[in-house]
């Protein structure tokens, strides 16, 4: 499918190059496999990469003053994101917005991955737990 969203011609570059960096280590322990602040790329987001094998845990209850997307790669997970309860598998995303306290866990069986999108070029957190 072609897609056409928007004229290329108005769009200004903004002069920044190409960047790369290291994200993750594939010999990385712990369910923190890696981040990626956008201070380093010159991005307004910062990304992490968390999983684990064990069904019910998780990371602790915390908050940012951003929003946060998660994204599902493998497994499923319920989420805690303020009032709400939802469940997500691999394939879905869930947003937990600026302000609102949030956790997941592992719902099993197996991994669960995920690619956590910080919307802020520095990881910015407090924990409740």
């Amino acid at each position: 499918m072609a897609r056409k969203d928007f004229d290329p011609d108005t769009v200004r570059q903004d002069g920044r190059p190409a960047a790369k960096a290291t994200f993750f280590s594939l010999e990385t322990d712990g369910p923190w496999r890696g981040s990626l602040p956008g201070e380093m790329l010159g991005s307004p987001v910062t990304v992490l990469a968390y999983g684990n094998d064990t069904p019910g845990e998780g990371p602790r209850l915390h908050v940012h003053p951003y929003d946060e997307t998660f994204v599902i790669v493998a497994g499923r997970a319920r989420f805690f994101v303020g009032d709400q309860v939802i469940e997500a598998e691999a394939g879905q995303a869930v947003l937990g917005p600026a302000g609102l306290p949030h956790r997941f866990i592992n719902l099993g069986p197996g991994r669960l991955q995920t690619i956590d999108i910080h919307h802020s070029p520095r990881w910015i957190q407090t924990d409740l737990e």
